[in-house]
């Protein structure tokens, strides 16, 4: 994937500014997507080309059915979806979930736990039943910690780690990434953003709407005069480039980012997520999180290794899967065995781990208001 660019994020999505060659339209009533081909002005021959070069590194376009009846009862803004399509010839099992923001009767929250994890189902319980449970961090195996942002009624609850030891010749450096993190402010609108945390700040965060390549230095502490530094040395100038208090009341982290401004844009060179070659391009099951222009959250979940059942999906398949639904940004959270969610207390993909599901530090959680 192409590097982030370093412009600006607007912050008013504009679909006059895209140039489609696929309009999907989606029937909320039905639950079920449909393609159709526009027919557009003449694009310039290396546009085209472009065009034609990304059409043959994601050519799939998937149908989504309304299975709302299996998890039911739900409330009427409140949707699931799945999927059984083959994904590139490869056998794919994802489900999502669609969300009203504005519908005060679904409460958006997250719960963390202290030195210890819990499985989903563990979590159900723990919050009186909710309509949905869903993982979120990354974590350490070793000491059960969050390594990502978790906010919690507006309190941030577990922080970012912004440094990483370098290997080899690089024993002595560390680089410095912005977390990556999805928030929901108490008007109920979604954000997607690159968070400094740090427990000096008495339980706030920082954010910015673009990110750039980590700053490799001598120390092992990232403080927040420092991120600033970095911050303002690194963009141009007329650009917003330093951290301003996230004025959210829920959010959870993970990364990379998957989708800026409704456009595939995967910041994985510069959060350090995943790491080699294949990084980006090994399938495994997924959960991630985005939201469209029109005021849905969107969650979903992707099932993998399972052999000839659900081979799972690259982070470039499941931006593009974001993409197709009508997501403005979207971001990856854990994956892998921790992939799980559940609805009314049931599961949706099978999860990979042979003993069921893994236990995790942190979840985000809707819960229907009666």
């Amino acid at each position: 994937m192409e590097e982030i660019s370093g412009k600006r994020k607007k912050r008013i999505y504009n679909r006059n500014t895209l140039i489609p060659t696929l309009v999907v339209q989606f029937n909320l009533s039905a639950g079920v997507l449909h393609s159709t081909i526009m027919q557009m002005t003449p694009l310039p021959k290396i546009c085209c080309l472009a065009l034609l070069l990304s059409s043959t590194y994601l050519n799939a376009q998937v149908k989504w059915q309304n299975v709302d009846s299996l998890f039911g009862p739900l409330p009427k803004n409140f949707h699931v979806y799945k999927c059984t399509d083959s994904l590139d010839g490869k056998p794919f099992i994802g489900y999502y979930v669609q969300a009203k923001l504005k519908d005060k009767k679904l409460h958006f929250i997250t719960d963390t736990t202290l030195k210890r994890r819990y499985t989903p189902q563990q979590f159900y319980k723990k919050n009186n039943q909710p309509l949905l449970v869903v993982n979120g961090t990354f974590f350490s195996f070793e000491t059960n910690q969050n390594l990502n942002l978790v906010v919690k009624n507006s309190k941030v609850v577990s922080y970012n780690v912004h440094s990483i030891a370098g290997r080899g010749k690089d024993t002595l450096t560390y680089r410095h990434p912005l977390g990556s993190a999805i928030g929901i402010d108490k008007k109920r609108r979604a954000d997607v953003a690159w968070v400094f945390t740090d427990s000096v700040f008495k339980r706030k965060s920082y954010a910015i709407q673009n990110t750039f390549n980590p700053p490799k230095d001598s120390f092992s502490s990232y403080k927040f005069s420092k991120a600033n530094y970095y911050n303002s040395i690194l963009y141009t100038s007329g650009i917003e480039h330093f951290l301003k208090k996230w004025k959210v009341t829920t959010a959870i982290g993970g990364g990379p980012v998957l989708l800026q401004n409704a456009e595939i844009k995967i910041t994985n060179n510069d959060e350090l997520k995943f790491s080699g070659k294949t990084g980006l391009t090994d399938k495994h099951p997924r959960t991630a999180m985005g939201y469209t222009a029109n005021g849905y959250l969107i969650i979903m979940v992707v099932e993998g290794r399972n052999p000839g059942v659900a081979d799972g999906v690259t982070l470039p398949q499941l931006a593009k899967l974001f993409k197709e639904i009508g997501c403005v940004e979207a971001l990856n959270l854990d994956g892998g065995g921790s992939s799980c969610m559940l609805i009314n207390g049931k599961e949706t993909i099978k999860t990979s781990d042979k003993t069921g599901q893994r236990a995790v530090p942190a979840v985000f959680i809707i819960q229907q208001k009666k």
